[in-house]
């Protein structure tokens, strides 16, 4: 089975978070650099000024009007990252743009029609879809309109402009699409772990009143009877003291029982916590879409070692291997014996296995528990000459292990 790339979350490292704020000074940084390159555009009315024989009137005009559109564009997008423009503000901006991009066209020449590019961007980056459909065409047709005073540039320039003053505006209008998306489904995110949380501990809640409340209750019962015919009926009493102790450990029993259920550990819980660690450590990984899936041949006990296998291998990939990349893969395999296997393998290119070849106590006791589940643990080089590979092998097809007996209880 083809193992297909996982794609990292945003996280801290990355400068530029689309669709949330900046959470610190780095990250605001990318964010006003990444504004900040598209005024590179600007380079042909900046160097209309610079030019010889421009007069010093057309300079001041040029440099106050330019300098104000500028703010004013960073004012509108920088403000709309962190929260909602007032209606006043919005409009007002985008009027004084608009107003801004006709004269400093009309007076300075047909260069400065790309500040009508920047309107429109402005334009659809804050307003809302039902106002920038409408919006971004007319910025578009001043444009039109202001560049057929150049008769120079009707037929190549003036198209050279008006496209991308209309196809910029559309596409940030999807760009917003997308944030607003992206920031709605994060919230989901998180409004379903929330809820997935909470039914957890009503499941627990549950669970645990079922297994003590009948128990308690009895032991509470047969404990006030005891009470009573102790002063006159000592062997009665004594019998509702056997029965006190028999259900107190069975209840015991239960309560093992129930916490070893939840603390199992299994695959796909695993899996999520390790690609945390790997992304956090900065290690590419690449996943088998297996062990995405379920698996109904493997035991609740294989399932446990094979996730204990996976925590550990991942754990000395981010400790000691140094490694850049990893993979993880289950694979199903058939021995000599002709018994069904399912393989995890952990592969890196790190600095592959040490020369004492002596497991530490981390793999020492991850063979242990592999042994308990009949299962066998394999340590080596990777196979393409470079880095570690560690493999765990669990049998499919297994009867699940036996409850544990009372005398084991006893020492819960």
């Amino acid at each position: 089975m083809r193992p297909v790339e996982t794609r990292s979350e945003p996280d801290d490292r990355n400068p530029v978070l689309i669709g949330q704020e900046p959470r610190n000074r780095r990250q605001a940084l990318g964010k006003t650099m990444w504004i900040a390159v598209w005024l590179l555009y600007l380079g042909g009315p900046v160097g209309g000024l610079l030019e010889p024989g421009t007069s010093t009137a057309a300079r001041i005009w040029g440099g106050l009007g330019l300098a104000l559109f500028v703010l004013t564009y960073f004012l509108l997008v920088f403000r709309h990252m962190w929260r909602a423009l007032a209606h006043r503000l919005m409009y007002g901006s985008l009027a004084l743009m608009l107003a801004l991009s006709s004269a400093l066209s009309m007076t300075l020449g047909f260069p400065w029609l790309v500040l009508f590019i920047f309107t429109s961007v402005a334009s659809g980056v804050v307003l809302p879809w039902p106002q920038s459909r409408w919006t971004i065409p007319l910025i578009t047709a001043m444009l039109l309109a202001v560049g057929a005073c150049y008769p120079e540039i009707r037929n190549y320039y003036l198209t050279a402009y008006a496209l991308p003053c209309l196809g910029s505006g559309f596409m940030m209008v999807g760009v917003q699409y997308l944030i607003r998306t992206t920031t709605e489904l994060r919230a989901a995110r998180e409004e379903v772990a929330r809820l997935a949380a909470g039914e957890e501990r009503l499941r627990l809640a549950r669970d645990l009143h079922d297994l003590l409340g009948h128990s308690l209750s009895l032991i509470t019962l047969k404990s006030e009877l005891a009470g009573r015919m102790l002063p006159d009926r000592p062997a009665d009493a004594a019998r509702q003291v056997a029965d006190i102790e028999r259900v107190s450990r069975q209840a015991l029993v239960d309560v093992r029982e129930a916490v070893t259920g939840y603390r199992r550990p299994r695959l796909p819980v695993e899996l999520a916590g390790v690609r945390a660690v790997l992304r956090t450590a900065g290690v590419k990984a690449t996943v088998d879409p297996a062990l995405e899936g379920e698996h109904p041949a493997l035991a609740a006990d294989e399932e446990s070692a094979l996730a204990w296998a996976l925590r550990e291998a991942v754990t000395n990939v981010v400790r000691h291997s140094g490694a850049h990349h990893c993979e993880l893969l289950l694979t199903e395999e058939r021995e000599s014996d002709e018994r069904r296997y399912l393989c995890l393998s952990v592969l890196d290119d790190g600095a592959g296995p040490p020369r004492a070849q002596h497991d530490g106590n981390g793999l020492s006791g991850l063979r242990e528990r592999l042994a308990l589940a009949d299962g066998r643990l394999e340590t080596g080089p990777a196979p393409r000459g470079r880095g570690f590979a560690l493999r765990a092998y669990v049998p499919l097809g297994a009867p699940a292990a036996a409850a544990p007996g009372p005398e084991i209880s006893q020492r819960f």
